[in-house]
């Protein structure tokens, strides 16, 4: 083991932020650079390489509940039977306005150009690949209109639909 000069010695008491996460892994930088080229000390740089690791692990998990958690598909679904009793709203002023239903949902933008037409189900996926709009279908003088639920999946029994 390497004997320091007194004053030189590497700042292992320092390695205790590294447990506080994005705190540590600024300081983890610091640890690991102090390691390699002021110390040379392996167990500083794995204090470091820790306090990377920990902001890694736990803000990943935070993003993943944030997206997909118990909670926040409780949180969707509030905001998709909020948004689709709107929508239902603006499609009905359309048809008083027109007298007909709009043959797409980007025609009910005419009577509200605010009319939020995108499923929230859809839109956290964040894949530009996928339409995210509310499932609707105009059938003659009635429509199809609903969210695809917590699954994505159209026409299972997590679909939202509005309110009558």
């Amino acid at each position: 083991m390497k004997k320091y000069e007194k004053g030189d010695k590497p700042p292992y008491l320092l390695g205790l932020l590294c447990l506080i996460p994005l705190v540590g892994a600024f300081v983890g930088v610091g640890l690991i650079l102090y390691g390699i080229f002021k110390y040379k000390d392996k167990l500083l740089t794995c204090f470091g390489i820790l306090g990377l690791v920990i902001t890694i692990v736990v803000y990943s998990y935070l993003a993943h509940q944030l997206k997909y958690g118990k909670d926040e598909t409780k949180s969707f679904n509030i905001i998709a039977r909020r948004e689709i009793n709107m929508l239902k709203n603006d499609l009905e002023l359309y048809k008083k306005k027109y007298g007909i239903y709009p043959d797409s949902l980007e025609q009910v933008r005419l009577i509200n150009e605010s009319s939020i037409i995108d499923d929230p189900f859809l839109v956290r996926k964040m894949d530009k690949s996928i339409k995210t709009k509310f499932f609707y279908i105009k059938d003659g003088g009635y429509y199809k209109l609903f969210s695809v639920g917590a699954d994505q999946i159209q026409n299972t029994n997590d679909d939202i639909y509005p309110d009558k």
